[in-house]
């Protein structure tokens, strides 16, 4: 059939797109259909061994979610940032989550910046001063080497810079410049998205006794008010940074927080993950009052003042410090759900299924083809996939697989990767520019015309941000 309209000569081959089909608007919820029962995996669906993490551990190191070389680490070894990285997927994952949380973090309405700064500070801390420091090994070996004398150890020693345990630092150092740009008017904020580097725990040392580092992303907001209206900032951004996380969650409840007060008596909050083993910290809040900035600049006082109203004041300095690597890690544990078929009781024949929210989705649409002529088939989702990705739907190219598989592999396949759709071109699509479009949430299927897939997979994934 040859190429006649518009769209046709688009997409290449011999698709013939006319009208699209009238009707069939629905949209796809997150609801199982009715022939499948779920169970959420964070709260023990799967027997014991669901409970310890070992079958979602399995699955996101075979889908790339996780590395772990020839296996994957034990769950303590992601949390504590002692790891070789995250997978594709799961790099893919933080990103988006990365992404949502800059939208959060600077609302339009306030004056909220975003800043940069070194992943070392400058060399020059003294000898004794704690961290972890950064050394070309070159000139530790000379060092050593130099007959033992501690007068060239300390040379190469005071050289070296300090690898950062946080973005505060970096980002109160930047608060005198930026604090010009708002006029010196209060509240503002400054944030920051970073890898920091830790050393691990006496607990998760090796035996040989030498310290071993861990690193993590974190993001940090830094919100600077005045004295008298930091209490009531601390509990709004309690708030907004617990509803935030919940926002994402198919099981909200296991977000929480309690509050704290740390050494110095300053008030705090931390946010936890309920993951099976025990809750763990994602997020700390914390109003470190005026000590941090004032110790940034001292004798530099008169520099820090800010407008309150009348009147010109030292703010207070107030920490939203997250860990977005272990955010990754708790929505992993929220998004797996196990379903189970009603006809049958066998334990393989549950299906496994990442439902991440359409936001945090590392891909939204899975594009394969079906019956009819390969390479005609193969040109129409070459240009379905230009045009999605063009309008940034991130799209994963099941067409350019040569392994023949079934259509119930592939859903276990995508259902695993946490990918919203599966469309699948037919030679149906030739015919008339209908393509089958699978839900990941619900299992439905249904026929939908080509020309209508951008538009709705656009507002299908901006209708969920703006739940």
């Amino acid at each position: 059939m040859a190429l006649g309209a518009r769209q046709g000569r688009r997409w290449g081959g011999r698709v013939a797109l006319g009208r699209p089909e009238p009707g069939r608007r629905r949209v796809p919820g997150r609801a199982e259909s009715p022939g499948c029962s779920a169970r959420p995996y964070a709260a023990g669906g799967g027997g014991a061994e669901a409970a310890g993490g070992a079958e979602l551990l399995e699955v996101c190191w075979r889908r790339r979610f996780l590395r772990g070389g020839a296996g994957p680490l034990p769950w303590r070894a992601y949390l504590s940032g002692q790891h070789p990285g995250l997978g594709p997927l799961g790099a893919a994952l933080r990103a988006n989550l990365a992404a949502q949380w800059w939208d959060s973090a600077i609302p339009p309405r306030e004056q909220v910046f975003a800043v940069d700064a070194p992943l070392h500070g400058p060399p020059g801390a003294p000898r004794d001063a704690r961290g972890l420091r950064l050394l070309q090994p070159e000139a530790l070996r000379d060092a050593l080497q130099s007959c033992g004398h501690s007068p060239a150890l300390d040379r190469v020693l005071g050289t070296a810079g300090v690898l950062r345990e946080s973005l505060l630092p970096g980002v109160l150092a930047q608060y005198v410049s930026c604090l010009e740009l708002v006029n010196k008017r209060l509240p503002c904020g400054l944030a920051q998205i970073g890898v920091c580097f830790h050393s691990l725990p006496e607990s998760e040392q090796p035996k040989e006794n030498l310290t071993r580092i861990g690193e993590r992303t974190t993001s940090l907001l830094a919100w600077f008010s005045s004295p008298r209206t930091s209490g009531q900032w601390l509990d709004y951004w309690l708030r907004q940074r617990l509803q935030w996380w919940r926002k994402f969650a198919v099981g909200p409840s296991n977000f929480s927080s309690s509050d704290f007060h740390d050494e110095e008596g300053r008030r705090g909050f931390k946010l936890h993950y309920k993951f099976p083993w025990g809750t763990e910290t994602i997020e700390t809040l914390k109003n470190l009052g005026d000590t941090e900035l004032l110790q940034m600049y001292p004798g530099e006082s008169s520099k820090l003042l800010g407008r309150d109203g009348r009147k010109n004041v030292i703010p207070h300095v107030l920490s939203m410090n997250g860990n977005l690597d272990r955010g990754v890690l708790a929505y992993l544990f929220d998004s797996l759900q196990l379903a189970e078929n009603p006809l049958t009781t066998k334990k393989n024949s549950q299906r496994k299924v990442l439902k991440l929210h359409p936001c945090l989705a590392p891909l939204k649409v899975a594009l394969d083809v079906g019956k009819g002529p390969t390479t005609e088939l193969r040109q129409v989702c070459q240009g379905l996939f230009n045009e999605l990705t063009e309008n940034r739907i991130s799209v994963w190219p099941g067409y350019l697989e040569t392994v023949p598989v079934s259509l119930e592999q592939l859903y276990t396949k995508y259902d695993e990767m946490s990918i919203l759709f599966m469309i699948l071109i037919t030679d149906a699509t030739l015919e008339n520019g209908v393509v089958q479009l699978r839900s990941r949430d619900t299992t439905m299927k249904e026929m939908m015309h080509i020309s209508r897939l951008k538009d709705f997979l656009t507002k299908y994934v901006t209708s969920a941000k703006n739940v």
